[in-house]
């Protein structure tokens, strides 16, 4: 079911659009098959469960993170982490740059604008993601933004969700034309998401069913 899964998706994602698949919950085995599909990028947002992952999965998977990160959580995801997400306050960025420099690295990350109704939701604002531009940050590649659109059936909702992260991040490709990369959209709402320039999709359910 899942190569199925797969081989349908792929079959309508655009070029230049990536699949991370939304591998969270999901047992070993169901990534591995999915590997097996010719799946390399997964995501998770617990961090034990994507180190022990991340540990027992072959060395070639590019591993995002797209959850809250805690800052105390670092040293479970940064070794072994392709692309960290959800980058949802200065604080972690902060922190995300110093524990960089201390180890050697440069990690790549995406700037998580606070998208959607949902005041529970984690997030930068517009002001907040200006400023962090415009700062200097040697330890992190700041890729592009990412969003998670209001949890509803309410298509004009989403679209709206979808339009206004879509356009701030063409405004600051003006002056910042290295922020390459969008992730939005998700198992529901993807094809929207495509619609609005997305270059990265977050695909669980519709790859490996319920959890």
């Amino acid at each position: 079911m899942i190569r199925e899964n797969l081989t349908r998706i792929y079959s309508e994602l655009p070029s230049g659009v990536q699949l991370v698949a939304v591998s969270k919950f999901h047992p070993v085995q169901d990534i591995l098959e999915a590997y097996g599909a010719g799946q390399r990028v997964f995501g998770e947002n617990r961090p034990q469960e994507f180190a022990a992952k991340a540990a027992a999965l072959p060395e070639d998977i590019a591993w995002h993170f797209i959850g809250h990160l805690q800052t105390n959580k670092l040293k479970l995801v940064l070794p072994r982490v392709s692309l960290l997400q959800s980058v949802d306050s200065v604080h972690l960025l902060e922190a995300v740059n110093a524990w960089a420099l201390e180890n050697g690295r440069v990690i790549d990350i995406l700037l998580e604008l606070h998208l959607g109704a949902e005041q529970t939701k984690h997030g930068l604002t517009e002001q907040e993601i200006r400023g962090i531009l415009a700062a200097s940050w040697p330890g992190v590649r700041i890729r592009g933004l990412m969003g998670m659109a209001t949890h509803t059936e309410d298509e004009a909702l989403i679209r709206a969700d979808f339009a206004r992260i879509s356009t701030l991040l063409k405004e600051l490709r003006q002056d910042y034309p290295f922020l390459e990369e969008l992730s939005i959209g998700m198992s529901g709402d993807w094809r929207l998401a495509v619609e609005y320039g997305a270059t990265l999709v977050r695909i669980g359910t519709a790859i490996f069913g319920e959890r």
